[in-house]
């Protein structure tokens, strides 16, 4: 298939650092893709967990990945807001077969208001323990935390306000 372009369909695959697969989800069509960044819409799209579960996402939602940085986001779009998810992650990486990336447990949930909250690092201290983070990766992700909440404070790249806005518009007509 090669590097995806706009409109193509793909899937994004979540693993964990040992290399197991952590969350699959079925379809994102590509908003935009450059060498660093891919920009993604989908809606009521199918996520398979690891241990084969799946659901279905409740809402439109908005999805920016970079090779750059060490987190990604998703823009929910619900009746009272735009809220968002974001993972701290490795960079993503593309092999033709889907969007790859490393998920390191810590998120952080963002509100309408852009107030937000810090979540899960009980578990990201269990798999550091665990799986052995070497001491770089927690220090490359303590600093891109950081940078992301800097982002939030700032309103800066997804997080400006008009950004979820435009790209789901974009989205929309991708899907008529």
């Amino acid at each position: 298939m090669g590097f995806p372009k706009e409109g193509d369909s793909i899937q994004i695959h979540s693993y964990k650092h040992d290399g197991h697969i952590h969350r699959i989800w079925d379809e994102t069509t590509v908003l935009k893709a450059s060498g660093h960044c891919i920009i993604g819409g989908n809606d009521r799209t199918i996520v398979t967990e690891s241990d084969g579960r799946t659901w279905i996402t409740r809402e439109p939602a908005i999805c920016y990945f970079h090779t750059k940085y060490w987190f990604n986001v998703i823009g929910m779009i619900r009746e009272d807001g735009i809220y968002y998810y974001c993972n701290i992650s490795s960079p993503f990486a593309w092999d033709d077969e889907a969007l790859k990336y490393i998920d390191y447990d810590l998120d952080v949930k963002i509100f309408p208001d852009m107030t937000y909250i810090i979540l899960d690092e009980d578990e990201y201290e269990y798999h550091r323990k665990k799986m052995n983070y070497p001491n770089v990766i927690d220090l490359i992700l303590k600093s891109n935390l950081e940078k992301l909440l800097r982002w939030i404070r700032q309103r800066k790249g997804p997080f400006s306000p008009d950004f979820i806005d435009e790209w789901y518009e974009r989205y929309l007509t991708h899907v008529k």
